[in-house]
Parts: C-alpha cells; structure tokens; sequence
C-alpha cells in the first residue's frame, strides 16, 4: 500500500491525514462534554466549581506535550522529507523521553505545592476540599496526560495516522465509561473525574507505547525505545523547542482570551452566561474539526517542503483550505437552521434556548474563516517558522479579539461581545492569506539544494 506520503492524488493525501485527526479532535470534544455532564450529575455547585477552576492547570499540562509533540512533529515531518531517517528517529526518542521527563517533574511538583496551587486556580473553603481531590489525581497522571497528547502528533509526523487517532479514541472512549463508574456508580466525585481523565491517557499511552515496540520489533527505521540511543543535541533540542514553545503558548492564550470574554458577559447575568456556554459547546464542534483536519495535514506539508515539492505543497495547501471553509459553511447552515433545536438539547427554559440558539448562529458566522486560519497557522508550524504562527495566535486572541469585544460591547452591549468572534475571524483570515501568499512565493521557503525538484 502506498504511504500517505508518497500519494499521488493530493486530495486522497489531505483526506487520509485530516479525517482520522478530525475523528480523534471530536472524540477529545466528547469526553469533554461528559466530563461536565457527569460532574453536573451531582447537583453539588461545588464540585462543578472545582472541575471548572481545574480545567487550566490540566491545559497546562498539555501544553507542555506540545512543545515536543507539535515542535517534535514538524522537525521529524520535514526530516522524513530529506529522507533523514537516523536524523527522525533520534529526534522522536529524544521528544518522548523529554516528554516522560516532564510529566515527571509536573507530578513532584504537584504533589508538593497542591494546595498553593489550588489557591492560585481560584479555590475557596467551599470548594478547596474537592479541588485538591481532582488536583490530586490529574497530577499522579501527569506523565501520562503528556506522554499520550504528544504521541498524538508524533505518530501523525512518521505516518502513523491509523495508530495516533486510535489510541485517542481509546483514551477518549475509557475516560468517559469510567466517568460514569466513578462518578455515578462509585460516587466518587472530583476524585473520580479526575481519577477517570489520567486513567483513560494511562491506557492510551500503553497503546502507543506497544505501537512503538512492535514496530521496532518489525525493523522500523523510525521507532526505537532503546534509552541508549538518547543522544540529544542543542541543534535538535533547538530546533524542536523553538517551535513547540509557540504550539504551547496557543492554549496559553486562548485562556486569556476566554477570560476577558466570560468577565464580559458576565455582566448581563448568569442566564447570559448560561446561554453563551451552551453556545459554545456547539460551536466547538466545526472548531475542533477545523483543529483536526489543520494538525492532521501538517506533517504532509512539512514532508513536501523537506523535499522540495513546492508544487504539491501548494496543491496540499489549496484543497486542506477548500475542504475546512466547506466543512464551515455546512455547519454554519446547519447553525442558522438549527440553532435553537441544538441549544434545546442542553436547556429545558424557552428564554434561554432562544437566546441560545440565536448566539449559535452569530458564532457560526466565523466557521468559514476557520478552514483558512487554522491551515495557514498549521503552515507555518510545519515549516518551522514559529513566530508567524504565534503572531497568527496573539493577533487572533491579544492584539484583535480583546479590544473588539471592549468596542463592540461598547457599540451593541451583550450583542456585540458574541459577535466579536466572528468580527476578529473574518479580519483574521484576510490577514493570513496575505501573510501566505507573501510567503509561498518566497523562494526561500524551498531549500536551494531541493528547489530543482518541484520543477
């Protein structure tokens, strides 16, 4: 069977690479919402709080994957396209062992400093009790949570497209059975969401881990577990974390984000703020989608770049952007059709479901835009020219999206706040196909010693 790689038929390629990471994204956005949902089984505020001011310590965790996962994807994409194999396969030892490092360094440090850190995420004496309780359990599993999340992008970079969505589905799929076990059978509580969250990343990195072993068993040129062959250095190390550093600090950011835009809805009450999370949720799903066919269609780009195929990067760029803008303009039909039906699914009070579904549709604006912001950002990160996808990143939720909603709240009060995203997106994709069409046309992008090759 042919590599993905090797494909000729660059839609076959884009869809082989994005479909299994748009699977494995909106099994992440399940497990998710059933985290939530089972928590909000117990009718206990305080234990909803809890899981709430914990999410960011758990972002943060992952965020640490990607510096080597996403930073260990595009440099092991681009090697593959130089036909650098020994070059590959220390570069993903060295990425794996520094993620198990880390995860190990986040748990003493975890468990030594819990209860500072629970103050500092917000925790109060109604709540402290079972935040520490899920702090406990989220950080026991931290090597876990870091190792299985950048695996995710590692397998994708050598072509293990089959074998990275599986094991998050698997993690995905163990996490929400066991929420339920613990949860609502074992009434475990915090405790037990926490307790299923590192459980299910324990077994899907299991899986990855065996992936790796038999591979090597097979003779992979790519895949070594062996610790003699740890052998880092600072070109690689360089390298792997210049660009993994700006991936990481896309969640930092989109935190930010997040908050100024919840203070600011805050002020129009909590059935506002009710109203625009269920909002959000289902907006979530064109997102998270768009997230996945980008990521999943990076390593492609960073292979025909590596390479010198300027021509099928190109092709590869054209169709994973025509595929994500048609993927937002169904969803955005679909919200203008359906946006109270899709909020009626979460809320029971009519007020709320209109005010809701309404809130869907001004979201869905921005879906189309995404298909073009998400690939450029991907671009860049595959090319190893970090810094204009972060700039993509702080411009999107810092330099745009934070004084458009102080404007437009300004202007059209609670109106004004939801139609910021859509605001900042439309003015945002206009911004990056000009920063990518300035860029695809520099001959710089292709290595001059590979330039006869796209020819």
């Amino acid at each position: 069977m042919t590599t993905v790689f090797e494909e000729k038929n660059i839609s076959k390629a884009v869809l082989r690479m994005g479909l299994p990471a748009m699977l494995g994204q909106l099994t992440t956005l399940i497990y998710n919402i059933a985290d939530t949902f089972f928590v909000s089984l117990t009718k206990e505020p305080a234990m909803i709080a809890a899981v709430t001011l914990c999410t960011p310590i758990l972002l943060i965790i992952m965020s640490i994957a990607s510096i080597f996962g996403m930073g260990g994807n595009s440099v092991i994409a681009r090697l593959l396209g130089e036909d650098k194999s020994k070059e590959v396969k220390s570069t993903l030892h060295f990425c794996l062992y520094a993620m198990a490092l880390s995860g190990i360094i986040i748990l003493l440090a975890g468990v030594l400093f819990m209860e500072p850190i629970a103050k500092l995420s917000g925790a109060d004496a109604e709540n402290m009790a079972y935040t520490n309780d899920y702090l406990k359990y989220i950080f026991l599993g931290a090597p876990f949570i870091i190792i299985s999340n950048g695996l995710v992008h590692l397998f994708r970079s050598i072509g293990f497209i089959k074998e990275s969505t599986i094991g998050l589905a698997l993690g995905n799929s163990i996490n929400v059975v066991c929420d339920f076990v613990f949860i609502v059978l074992l009434d475990w509580g915090t405790a037990g969401a926490a307790l299923a969250t590192s459980f299910g990343f324990f077994c899907s990195t299991i899986y990855y881990l065996v992936c790796m072993m038999r591979a090597e068993r097979k003779g992979s040129q790519l895949v070594t577990l062996s610790i003699k062959q740890f052998a880092p250095h600072k070109k690689m190390v360089g390298s792997v974390v210049s660009i993994g550093i700006p991936g990481a600090l896309i969640t930092v950011l989109l935190s930010v984000s997040n908050i100024v835009l919840n203070n600011f809805i805050g002020i129009y009450g909590s059935d506002a703020v009710a109203s625009y999370g269920i909002a959000y949720k289902v907006d979530m799903v064109p997102i998270m989608l768009s997230v996945g066919l980008s990521q999943g269609v990076a390593p492609l780009i960073g292979y025909y770049y590596g390479a010198g195929k300027k021509e099928r990067m190109s092709q590869a760029m054209k169709t994973s952007t025509i595929y994500g803008i048609l993927l937002g303009v169904i969803f955005l039909a679909a919200f203008c059709l359906l946006g109270a039906n899709l909020a009626g699914v979460f809320l029971h009070d009519e007020s709320l479901i209109h005010q809701a579904g309404y809130f869907v549709r001004i979201l869905g604006l921005s879906a189309p835009m995404l298909g073009i912001i998400n690939t450029v950002t991907s671009y860049f990160q595959a090319l190893g020219i970090a810094i204009k996808s972060l700039l993509i990143t702080i411009m999107r939720n810092v330099i745009l999206f934070i004084p458009a909603v102080i404007i437009l709240n300004g202007l059209w009060q609670l109106n004004g706040v939801i139609a910021a995203q859509p605001v900042v997106e439309t003015v945002l994709a206009i911004v990056c196909i000009a920063m990518y069409t300035k860029d695809s046309s520099a001959k710089k992008l292709i290595p001059l010693d590979r330039q006869s090759d796209s020819q």
